[in-house]
């Protein structure tokens, strides 16, 4: 078992923090109340279309401004500063989103609170490498989620306790859904303090340069792909298994609902029990692949998403379904523990955020293309959701396909760190 100092797990705390916003934002209770209250004059149909037009949009952006992002914090030795404007972008604006009762007001918060999110996300990630030797960065990065989920776990279950609540006097959605989005932006910034507080900034500082030093160490990055041969592999692989994974956060709750005839309270509850899953899954393959490699445990993670997915496609029972939707949430949080771990162990030291804005920009071109690609086929075949679920499952087959390709002994002695302890990892 990995040693759990303060400042790592002042780390995996942040994940505790950023979990809230993705399960109630993003997923569960506000996206739902988007579509059926602040863009209702637009109907279903043109409220759910400003809705994900709205987070492809925000995806897009940390797309194009992470790897600059990160590259400018490694040269200014700025990740813990960068990292603190971002969470407070997402705070304020996640605080101010319930209050929004204009469709272009609410839409232009998402996209500020939701690219805040992807940034910091990465930012927080790129401290990985620099916590732990790469024997336990597997360990280290699935704790994180472990973590995460159970904040996850916790802020839904305190909001919908406050929604209950709510209802049961009568309240309408507008009433108490500011409220709701102020306890996740409050666990949010509690949350994350340990992290703002107790991480040390362990970057030098580039020459100076300016944005044309930044640009230029992107495009050094660019030409050594060769060298980086095996991040460069990797990195479609993601795009391909993570567009999977994160079509079938966005379409969970849709889909239990529209083919398997789930309530609205099942559908929260499916939530909790999919998180509570994952929170095992990370825990377990975090220590697994420090003993067998992160190639070996994210191939073995990607075959239980085929199996979960062929469930859920072939399945006409609820209790398949359930059984399914366990099986999603292990290989949920197997699979981003593993990846985030991998590609901290590709990271040379010293560039840890702009390998990780590399890593960041893969996955949110993932959750631009994998709902996309869903929603087309949704519409094509005239609204059949088991179909467009078909396309999920590719996803994940064409990323272990891409995996073979990966050699993680290779990867890693490219970055200089095969055998080498962590030396940044002191104190930690």
């Amino acid at each position: 078992m990995i040693a759990m100092g303060r400042e790592r797990w002042a780390w995996a705390f942040y994940d505790f923090a950023n979990s809230g916003y993705a399960t109630v934002v993003l997923t569960a209770i506000y996206s739902a109340y988007f579509v059926r209250e602040v863009a209702a004059d637009l109907g279903p149909g043109g409220a759910t279309l400003l809705w994900t037009t709205a987070i492809a949009v925000s995806n897009l952006l940390v797309l194009v401004s992470a790897p600059v992002v990160g590259a400018q914090a490694d040269h200014r030795a700025a990740k813990k500063r960068y990292l603190l404007v971002a969470t407070v972008g997402c705070l304020v604006a996640t605080a101010l989103l319930g209050w929004a009762v204009a469709p272009w007001a609410a839409v232009v918060l998402v996209i500020g609170s939701n690219l805040c999110f992807g940034t910091a996300e990465d930012l927080i990630a790129a401290f990985l490498p620099e916590l732990a030797p790469p024997s336990d960065l597997g360990r280290l990065s699935g704790i994180g989620w472990t973590v995460g989920y159970l904040g996850g776990l916790l802020t839904l279950g305190l909001c919908i306790v406050v929604v209950t609540w709510a209802q049961a006097r009568g309240l309408a959605a507008p009433e108490y859904v500011p409220y709701v989005l102020l306890i996740v932006a409050t666990i949010y910034g509690l949350a994350a303090l340990p992290s703002l507080l107790w991480l040390e900034e362990r970057g030098v500082p580039g020459p100076a340069g300016g944005i044309g030093a930044v640009f230029r160490r992107l495009g050094a990055t660019v030409e050594e792909a060769v060298r980086f041969q095996d991040l460069f592999r990797f990195l479609p692989a993601l795009v391909a298994y993570n567009a999977g994974l994160y079509t079938v956060v966005v379409i969970a709750a849709v889909y239990a609902q529209v083919v398997m005839g789930f309530t609205v309270e099942h559908s929260l509850v499916l939530i909790l029990v999919v998180n509570l899953a994952a929170a095992v899954g990370a825990f377990g393959v975090g220590a697994l692949q420090d003993r067998v490699g992160s190639v070996p445990a994210l191939s073995l993670t990607l075959g239980g998403w085929i199996v979960a997915i062929a469930i859920a496609y072939f399945s006409s029972s609820v209790p398949a379904f359930w059984a399914a939707a366990t099986l999603i949430g292990l290989a949920l949080g197997s699979c981003q523990s593993a990846g985030r771990a991998l590609i901290g162990r590709f990271t040379p030291p010293g560039r840890e955020a702009e390998f990780f804005g590399l890593w960041g920009l893969a996955v949110k071109l993932s959750a631009v293309l994998g709902p996309l690609s869903y929603g087309l086929l949704a519409y094509v075949s005239g609204g059949n959701q088991k179909v467009a679920m078909l396309s999920t499952g590719a996803f994940f087959v064409l990323g272990l396909w891409l995996l073979r390709r990966v050699d993680e002994r290779r990867g890693m002695a490219a970055a200089g760190r095969v055998g080498k302890p962590a030396e940044s990892a002191r104190g930690a």
